[in-house]
């Protein structure tokens, strides 16, 4: 993490350095006695945290604050003051923490603890987001198997699959694979926002079915977009489809 430090007392931005220095891992690139200075600086460097007095010449820490939140992305803000009052107006900047003078070591450590904690966990979440957006990206195609051929597949143009002994044929608009599983093993490959298993030997991609008509036994037969093919529900699975088609 990279912070700069804004304090117009010598003794006390010292002691802030000695903690930060001592006691995190946070790597100080510049401190500022003023609040115009900052404003210049941040507009042209990212930083991740200011440690930021409100009593500053020029542009007081609280305007300051103020003007670093319109940002699209701003850095956290911890507020080092002797004034107590200001705190209601900090926190409703959303400021990380309102740590007061004269601080005590625990505090002043504590608060350095939090910061790290909080950026590791924000690692930890983009790390998270992006395998996330790596596994969506995987589901979008599968590989199936044609004329002794692989042939990849996205898997939004697959209709319909249908359980044939201990192989599944799946089906497109126009053409139709074998897959060397069964079809609750190759479910498990499809998203089930899409997907839906009708029968135990079906499954309908929801988003091409055209028509859904009641059939004998309070059952329903499936007609899809495109193609002649039906899919047929189940008794078994006749009300956990009315909920996923929202009938």
């Amino acid at each position: 993490m990279k912070c700069i430090i804004v304090e117009d007392e010598f003794p006390a931005r010292e002691e802030l350095k000695y903690f930060i220095n001592n006691f995190s891992n946070i790597k100080i690139i510049n401190e500022f006695d003023n609040g115009v200075d900052v404003l210049k600086f941040i507009q042209e460097n990212m930083i991740d945290v200011i440690f930021l007095d409100i009593n500053i010449p020029m542009l007081d820490g609280m305007l300051l604050a103020k003007t670093i939140k319109q940002f699209k992305i701003s850095p956290k803000i911890v507020f080092i003051t002797a004034y107590k009052e200001h705190a209601v107006d900090a926190f409703e900047l959303e400021a990380f923490d309102y740590v007061l003078k004269p601080y005590s070591e625990e505090r002043i450590v504590s608060m350095l603890k939090k910061l790290e904690s909080s950026e590791k966990s924000k690692t930890v979440e983009k790390k998270k987001n992006d395998k996330d957006l790596l596994d969506e990206s995987n589901l979008d195609k599968v590989s199936l198997w044609k004329n002794d051929k692989l042939i990849v597949v996205k898997i939004n143009d697959i209709y319909y699959c249908e359980a044939n002994e201990r192989e599944t044929i799946v089906f497109t608009k126009e053409d139709k694979y074998i897959v060397k599983s069964s079809i609750t093993e190759f479910e498990k490959n499809l998203p089930s926002s899409k997907f839906f298993k009708t029968h135990r030997s079906y499954i309908v991609n929801t988003s091409k079915i055209k028509e859904i008509i009641p059939w004998f036994n309070n059952t329903y037969k499936l007609k899809l977009k495109d193609i002649n093919s039906e899919v047929p529900v189940s008794r078994s699975k006749i009300k956990e489809f009315r909920k996923v088609m929202h009938i």
